[in-house]
């Protein structure tokens, strides 16, 4: 082989690494957070599955959501669903507990089985960089800030944010179970 040819596959072969770099940095798989019970976790264990990310708040009107969402869990789990619940005390101090007590609460008054994390911001100064990607990635409703608890973000398999849901759009509401069955 000559050295021109050589020298093409070497750019090729480099592009290519570039290109899987990028989009690694671009998912939400690259991230590590801890669960509510202080286990490290990798999000790229939830790839493949569909997932509905939210933040969520105990002292919230939305809090009531809690049900909703683990009963979505409970349907469709089995076609590779998962919901992951983001506590976060950004907004009106609704989410003042330690994580202990917010897992409590969470099991005691709604039953949650889903994987909850840790409290983090998701909003401001401190915002954790996840909710920084997820709030900035173009997507067919809206973009931009985190504007109250109980936010929804809907990922594919692929880890592409395909719906994004304000508070107010209930769990089981027919516009976010539409979203869901289509890309499950």
């Amino acid at each position: 082989m000559d050295t021109f040819m050589k020298t093409i596959i070497a750019l090729i072969t480099g592009l290519i690494l570039m290109t899987a770099t990028d989009e690694r940095t671009n998912s939400i798989y690259q991230y590590e957070l801890n669960l509510i019970n202080g286990e490290k976790i990798s999000l790229n264990e939830f790839k493949g599955d569909v997932l509905l990310i939210v933040n969520t708040a105990s002292e919230c009107g939305f809090t009531r959501q809690y049900e909703g969402l683990q009963s979505l869990y409970e349907d469709y789990s089995e076609q590779g669903f998962k919901v992951l619940g983001f506590p976060a005390n950004n907004f009106g101090g609704q989410e003042p507990g330690t994580d202990e007590e917010i897992a409590q609460f969470c099991e005691m008054n709604f039953g949650v089985k889903f994987p909850l994390f840790s409290r983090i911001s998701v909003k401001g100064e401190d915002q954790h960089p996840l909710f920084e990607m997820l709030t900035s990635i173009e997507n067919p409703d809206f973009t931009g800030d985190i504007s109250w608890n109980f936010e929804k973000f809907l990922i594919d398999r692929n880890g592409n944010l395909v719906r994004r849901f304000k508070s107010n759009a209930e769990p089981d509401g027919e516009e976010l179970i539409s979203a869901l069955q289509s890309v499950l």
